[in-house]
């Protein structure tokens, strides 16, 4: 099956699984997989694999550049606070 490459930085919301409804950042796409973070639960040093199709994309991509795990929660509260970003942090 044909699947379409994520750029590093672009904002996905997650469509199966535990995590379903939360939203990621791309850290890094390889060997066909995804590797997401929110900061929080899944922090940019240990992202979590997670199949292609089972994400869904938006047009945002995040300057990845200088981001740490607090500006990255900050950015994906924009877009909703998913199960897995609390207020507070």
């Amino acid at each position: 099956m044909y699947r379409e490459a994520m750029a590093v930085g672009m904002v996905v919301k997650s469509t199966a699984g535990r995590d379903s409804g939360g939203w990621y950042a791309v850290v890094k796409e390889e060997n066909g997989f995804a590797y997401i973070a929110d900061g929080k639960t899944h922090k940019l040093a240990s992202p979590k694999k997670k199949n292609p199709l089972h994400l869904s994309k938006t047009a945002a991509v995040l300057d990845m550049a200088d981001i740490t795990d607090k500006k990255l929660r900050t950015a994906l509260r924009g877009f909703g606070l998913s199960k897995n970003t609390e207020e507070g942090d």
